[in-house]
């Protein structure tokens, strides 16, 4: 198990030309987060899944996404950016989709699910570009909060949500709950 410190410093050393999908999910695969190190990030809510930034810089940030029990993410994608994850506490579903049928000009979006997978014990896994539409979700017969941890190339500050139940999109603005372990200002847990 690594310090955060240790994965932060392994992934800045990753050359621009080399930092590709499979290079960091490597690293990150061979590199298993201690979660001691990652723990003054945790920040839980019963209302909603928390984003905790944990490192950010102009081609990368890491936070740590805190998940009560039955607590899932909108459908989502991640502006056409890279996105790595890792799951050190509890486990989570991740459900991909791809679009059925689409037409911006009214907002209108019918997805259909494809694969989905479950992460647990530090295992890695990358949004799939060619397929980056994806829900991730801690379910309640799992039993327990999760924690994951995400690594995103380069950072962003809103990305499209879709409701499968109106077959509708929108952008929307991403925040987070707490930035190097302090929470943001008007947030209370």
């Amino acid at each position: 198990m690594a310090h955060v410190e240790k994965i932060i410093s392994g992934i800045r050393a990753i050359p621009d030309g080399d930092f590709t999908c499979q290079n960091v999910y490597q690293f990150l695969a061979e590199t298993p987060v201690d979660v001691d190190s990652i723990s003054r990030f945790f920040f839980f809510s019963p209302e909603f899944y928390t984003r905790n930034l944990i490192y950010k810089d102009e081609r990368f940030e890491m936070m740590a996404i805190c998940w009560e029990i039955g607590q899932v993410s909108r459908v989502h994608d991640h502006s056409d950016q890279k996105c790595w994850m890792t799951v050190p506490v509890g486990r989570l579903k991740g459900q991909n989709f791809a679009v059925e049928e689409m037409d911006e000009s009214n907002g209108y979006c019918r997805l259909r699910e494809t694969d989905s997978y479950e992460l647990s014990n530090c295992q890695a896994a990358a949004v799939e570009l060619e397929e980056p539409i994806h829900q991730i979700l801690n379910l309640a017969e799992y039993g327990e909060r999760a924690v994951s941890l995400h690594i995103y190339s380069k950072p962003y500050e809103s990305c499209v949500s879709y409701c499968r139940d109106t077959n509708t999109f929108k952008e929307v603005t991403l925040a987070y709950t707490s930035v190097d372990g302090i929470l943001c200002d008007g947030i209370t847990l």
